[in-house]
């Protein structure tokens, strides 16, 4: 099945030319099929990349998904048109009324500051707060999860010697979790942050489970018992092309930056990188998608508790 956005919106050519199956809002009302309904926080700066990565993934799955998008009113972004966020996004205001069967708060460029001295940090934890009765499973990402985990848990970020940047093998802590059904034993993951959690902070709150990890970055992944919220802090969701963008812009920038590992063939920046996670990714999310949203959320969306 499909996934459902807006007829506009700069995912829909993107997507089609990539041959995954887009429906339009246009064609969707002529079908009786209740669509779970997906909401996406975008924190990220580069918001049309950033969408576009979600609803490649999103739409990868036997499930028909209706994405809505919002942004922060607290926070004026810098590289997204005005006109862009009018057409396409909303603020919480407008739709803090409703429900919702899943929502993807994604990771930030703020990890280096402490959480509460970033603009809208108020606005995200009432956001954080309203998820927990109002969405069926909430999935955060990256510097998502870390402030998901240091609102609802008190867990907090610890920033590293050096930037974490590359892709990673990682391995299952529970491999009894049906997030990571059908993985394999090593899987590979896109790491790009300056801060991480630590292991023994999560195992001293009784309602986390760690589910996977890797001995190079550590954590990667933590839910409740319930996957009423999960947290994750790769970025499955990246472009073939996400890290090297990244690399290249912390070079221009002057920064003491290395090389991202186990990315560019012969570490050789000037060749083209491999994605050796799109399947991991795929999987990950329709897994979310199926046992953690549409097995578990009513068919009735307001009663969502």
């Amino acid at each position: 099945m499909p996934i459902k956005i807006p007829n506009e919106l700069p995912a829909v050519k993107v997507l089609n030319d990539e041959n995954i199956f887009v429906m339009t809002e246009t064609r969707a009302i002529t079908q009786d099929i209740r669509p779970l309904k997906i909401l996406l926080l975008n924190l990220m700066p580069k918001k049309i990349e950033t969408e576009t990565q979600f609803a490649r993934l999103l739409g990868n799955s036997p499930l028909q998904v209706e994405l809505e998008l919002i942004h922060t009113s607290s926070h004026k972004s810098k590289h997204t048109s005005a006109e862009h966020l009018l057409t396409f996004y909303k603020t919480f205001d407008e739709i803090k009324h409703k429900k919702y069967d899943g929502m993807i708060i994604t990771g930030a460029p703020v990890e280096l500051m402490p959480f509460e001295e970033v603009e809208y940090w108020e606005e995200l934890c009432e956001i954080m707060e309203w998820s927990k009765k109002h969405v069926t499973s909430t999935f955060h990402i990256c510097w998502g999860a870390q402030a998901g985990l240091y609102y609802h848990f008190g867990i907090d970020k610890y920033r590293l010697d050096k930037k974490i940047s590359g892709v990673y093998p990682h391995t299952l802590d529970y491999k009894l979790s049906i997030l990571f059904r059908g993985f394999d034993d090593v899987f590979m993951v896109p790491q790009s942050r300056y801060t991480s959690v630590r292991r023994e902070d999560i195992e001293a709150v009784d309602k986390l489970k760690i589910l996977a990890s890797s001995e190079e970055t550590g954590i990667y992944a933590v839910s409740t018992d319930n996957g009423k919220q999960i947290f994750v802090t790769g970025h499955s969701e990246y472009d073939s092309t996400t890290l090297r963008d990244e690399y290249f812009r912390d070079k221009e920038k002057g920064l003491d930056i290395q090389i991202p590992k186990n990315y560019f063939p012969d570490d050789d920046p000037t060749k083209t990188p491999l994605a050796t996670w799109r399947a991991h990714a795929n999987l990950l999310f329709s897994n979310w998608l199926n046992y953690f949203v549409y097995q578990t959320t009513p068919y009735d969306i307001e009663t969502i508790e």
